[in-house]
């Protein structure tokens, strides 16, 4: 068996190994999203990757398909509980100046002392809650709801029997 190869042999060994590891280089390029200089911070998670943009710091969930990467920002949950706050304040303030603004014109236009049956009625500033008020059922209700449900339950006895007398066969 001679071991040395010929040179014609040799060289398309070498093109062919060339050629599988170029391949190679290629598939493991567009395995992964183009990093881009630095900018993009990549971290495997599940079957794809998530991508940090370190100049915005936006992030994206990168998965491979068919034809290639796709990546689709992640909703940005601190920035929308941001924009509520910020609306709620806005809110809250509007809502103090309007009732500040209905004190002064209440103030303004009286300037005297409410009648004692409206202080009463209302809650108190002290308090800061208003109470509600639920009248309970007198004796008379509750007798004719147990009387109700006594003879509701009665029918129901009834029926129950009614059923198992025909189901028995002694109709």
């Amino acid at each position: 068996m001679n071991a040395a190869i010929s040179l014609p042999k040799f060289s398309l060994v070498l093109a062919t190994a060339v050629c599988c590891l170029a391949g190679i280089g290629i598939a493991a390029a567009e395995s992964m999203p183009d990093t881009e200089n630095g900018r993009y911070t990549l971290s495997p998670a599940g079957d794809g990757v998530i991508r940090l943009d370190t100049r915005t710091g936006t992030v994206s969930n990168c998965n491979s398909s068919g034809v290639g990467w796709a990546c689709y920002a992640v909703p940005d949950e601190r920035t929308a509980m941001d924009a509520e706050i910020g609306r709620l304040q806005a809110e809250n303030e509007k809502l103090k100046a309007q009732l500040a603004s209905r004190d002064a014109t209440v103030d303004g236009k009286t300037g005297e002392a409410l009648p004692k049956s409206d202080k009463q009625s209302g809650p108190k500033a002290a308090d800061g809650e208003r109470k509600l008020e639920i009248p309970l059922p007198s004796d008379q209700d509750m007798d004719r709801l147990m009387s109700f449900v006594e003879r509701a339950w009665r029918r129901l006895v009834e029926m129950a029997n009614r059923v198992q007398k025909d189901v028995s066969g002694k109709i």
